[in-house]
């Protein structure tokens, strides 16, 4: 990092740094207001099935958007922003993480590499989402560029997505997880297996499924979305390691997505993804307010509901034009011969999908 970038990060951090303190009261009052709506609506969904199928999705539909809400309590503990408490950080990180089917040390260790190396292109592949670059899908074998077509498809990434990655992977410890990890991930899938059999012996599985199910679809699909789409807009950030920056990873990689206030409240503000990459110590309930105290964070890319549906189109990072494109803009170019020069090049190591 360069002089020059070392003291743009120190003014940026100055700025915000009034906002990173956490505030117990508005943090205690957050929990009440996001898992009682919750509680509410998931029994609404449930006493609902006696009359209509229909009613019972209305209101599992809002219980995602609960579930979202209290995904990003769990998130700010992850940061240690919720409480000032590690140990209260801690005790509602992993409660928060059964509600959403994630274990709180695993996925806390994988965030912290992606906010270590955002935007970074030799430190793809932990905590993200897999993105080629245009040079190195070129030079991919025909199976793996089929893989990433196949992995990188919005019916897989955003319906498949959410059963793979919430109900299945998250299930299991990385190879190499360390044994706090690995007993926090083996306590959420009991604690979840105890709150589901409860529930089932409470009220029949069937009825379980026909409400748990649209409820864990619908927020696994909506948290995959604001994930992909934050980090994935036309003229993102992308630089090797020697040219990386960190301010400008969290400002130019990392997207404001404007919503309305309504879903800007259920998302925990997590749309000022760009002021939480700059500082994660900053609470949701800052973040606002740091992004309208500071100038240069309000220069960030903003989408739209609108806009962001552009990038279901994007699929690969185009180097020279430092922008995404999607594969029908490559078509032409996979189609040339290649020089025998670029045929005996040898990929930089370490990057996502080796």
């Amino acid at each position: 990092m360069t002089t020059k970038q070392t003291s743009q990060l120190s003014s940026l951090k100055k700025s915000v740094a009034p906002y990173e303190k956490t505030d117990r009261k508005a943090s205690v009052r957050q929990l009440i207001n996001t898992l009682g709506p919750l509680v509410l609506l998931w029994a609404a969904a449930y006493f609902s099935l006696s009359v209509s199928y229909w009613l019972t999705l209305l209101f599992a539909i809002p219980a995602a958007g609960f579930v979202i809400r209290t995904f990003i309590i769990f998130h700010d503990c992850c940061h240690g922003s919720f409480f000032k408490s590690r140990k209260a950080n801690d005790i509602i990180g992993t409660i928060t993480g059964v509600l959403t089917l994630v274990p709180y040390r695993q996925w806390k260790h994988s965030h912290s590499i992606h906010h270590a190396g955002s935007s970074n292109l030799e430190k793809r592949g932990i905590g993200d989402i897999w993105i080629m670059t245009v040079e190195e899908y070129e030079a991919a074998k025909p199976l793996k560029r089929l893989y990433y077509r196949i992995y990188r498809n919005p019916l897989v990434m955003f319906v498949a997505g959410p059963i793979v990655v919430f109900l299945i992977q998250y299930r299991f410890n990385a190879k190499g997880a360390r044994r706090k990890e690995r007993m926090n991930t083996y306590l959420t899938n009991i604690l979840i297996a105890a709150l589901y059999s409860g529930l089932i012996l409470a009220i029949g599985w069937q009825a379980f499924l026909l409400v748990q199910l649209p409820i864990v679809f619908v927020s696994g699909f909506l948290g995959i979305w604001l994930f992909y789409v934050q980090h994935q807009f036309e003229d993102s950030y992308f630089e090797h390691e020697d040219e990386w920056s960190y301010v400008s990873a969290a400002v130019e990689g990392s997207s404001y997505y404007k919503l309305p206030r309504l879903l800007q409240w259920i998302t925990g503000n997590i749309g000022f993804h760009h002021v939480h990459h700059l500082s994660p110590k900053v609470p949701n309930y800052n973040l606002e307010l740091a992004h309208n105290a500071t100038p240069p964070l309000q220069k960030a890319t903003t989408i739209t509901i609108g806009s962001s549906l552009k990038a279901l189109h994007f699929r690969l990072w185009d180097e020279e034009n430092r922008r995404f494109v999607g594969f029908k803009e490559i078509k032409a170019r996979l189609r040339q011969p290649k020089p025998a020069v670029e045929a005996l090049k040898v990929r930089k190591p370490g990057l996502q999908g080796e």
